[in-house]
């Protein structure tokens, strides 16, 4: 299993929203296709299709957990898990 992998399979178990590394959920919606912007700790992320902006900040190098549900919601609602998406 990838790290991709990894990552992903932990942020939609949904059981260490608190645990996330935010370089890590940053670097897995860029791979899931999403753009980034950056203005000051505000990490923006959107991408065509997706109608939500997630606005994310950091958080003693971690995502902030609720940050870390919107994104879930957001990777759910538009099935861009993949395979993975069949495991919820």
């Amino acid at each position: 299993m990838t790290n991709r992998d990894k990552i992903l399979d932990t942020l939609l178990r949904g059981a260490s929203d608190a645990n996330i590394a935010f370089a890590d959920l940053c670097g897995l919606l860029k791979r899931l296709g999403f753009a980034e912007r950056i203005r000051g700790d505000h990490h923006i992320f959107t991408r065509d299709g997706v109608e939500e902006i997630l606005n994310l900040q950091p958080r003693q190098g971690k995502a902030k957990p609720y940050q870390v549900k919107q994104v879930r919601a957001v990777i759910q609602r538009y099935r861009l898990a993949g395979d993975h998406d069949d495991d919820q």
